[in-house]
């Protein structure tokens, strides 16, 4: 698996960053078109690079100055079918199904800390529709908030700026969520008020038994396993952008049930559904933070030394 860098380059780094790419062992067509770029003045070079050795060419573009001065594009083929990228795969260390372009997650992170209309708007339907499930005991419209909910690219965004040492990202990203979640409970608790007054709802329909979504709002040992795991599963599947495991993340956390249980609850106001609610939600929020967290630490600091046993039995599978 390659990813392709688009490099601008100026005229005095051009020599340089050529010489880089052209020495790496993990680097194949490699390419440059001298003059090719207006703005900065100089060369488009372009090159594909293993997954597995991304991170470490981008480290030492930065090292030359491109990345302050030129410009560095990222993409990823949907298919390499020659022998040169295979040649490579084998050749660095690692697997590249488990290799984390940094650089990439940091820049999902960053996006995923702007407070966004439609992040908003995707929230407060999320946090709606999970009302309407407790109304009607729904365990269906349950999956269906968690899975409109938009929260888990935030939650991921906190456990990037903790793992990486990035302090400003992770606040931001703190901040973000949070308020989010106050501002989409805030504007369905207003809607409860109005429908309680309107005779569309009651506290009677939060506080009766309801078999199918009473675990929202009821926190214990295992919303805060089921917590863990999803975190970990969350952001491992962000980091080596295996976007079909998060379906399962989904609906395994009840982060925006949660809060919809909460905002229904204080808006016809059900003390004990409030407290139940806030706790589920601090509960999960906390352990996916911290496993996704770990789970990236462990990502940074020890998976290289793990893919140095694996590897060899990978080429051996592979011959």
């Amino acid at each position: 698996m390659l990813m392709h860098l688009r490099l601008t380059v100026p005229d005095d780094l051009s020599a340089s960053v050529a010489a880089l790419l052209f020495e790496h062992p993990a680097a194949t067509n490699l390419s440059r078109v001298r003059g090719a770029s207006l703005r900065p003045p100089g060369d488009v070079i372009e090159v594909d690079v293993a997954r597995e050795a991304t991170s470490q060419v981008l480290d030492a573009l930065r090292g030359t100055g491109l990345c302050d001065r030129g410009g560095v594009v990222l993409s990823q083929p949907s298919a390499t079918p020659f022998r040169a990228a295979r040649e490579i795969d084998l050749a660095v260390e690692g697997d590249p199904d488990d290799a984390v372009v940094w650089d990439v997650l940091l820049e999902q992170a960053q996006d995923a800390a702007r407070p966004t209309l439609s992040y908003e708007i995707f929230l407060v339907i999320a946090v709606a529709l999970a009302s309407v499930a407790v109304i009607t005991d729904s365990s269906i419209l349950v999956v269906g908030a968690m899975v409109v909910g938009p929260e888990f690219a935030t939650v991921a965004a906190i456990c990037t700026g903790l793992a990486l040492g990035g302090g400003r990202l992770a606040l931001r990203s703190i901040a973000v969520l949070l308020g989010s979640f106050a501002f989409a409970v805030a504007v369905i608790s207003l809607i409860a008020v109005l429908a309680r007054f309107a005779g569309i709802v009651h506290p009677e329909m939060v506080a009766r038994a309801r078999p199918q979504t009473q675990f929202i709002w009821q926190p214990n040992t295992w919303s805060f396993v089921v917590a863990l795991l999803a975190g970990a599963a969350g952001v491992l599947a962000l980091s080596v952008e295996k976007a079909q495991a998060m379906v399962g993340v989904f609906i395994s956390v009840t982060t925006v049930p949660a809060a919809g249980n909460f905002a229904l609850a204080l808006g016809l106001w059900v003390p004990h559904e409030m407290s139940g609610s806030a706790a589920q939600l601090g509960l999960n929020l906390v352990g996916m933070v911290a496993a996704g967290t770990l789970t990236l630490i462990v990502q940074r600091r020890a998976w290289h030394h793990v893919q140095r046993v694996v590897k060899p039995v990978l080429r051996a599978g592979r011959a």
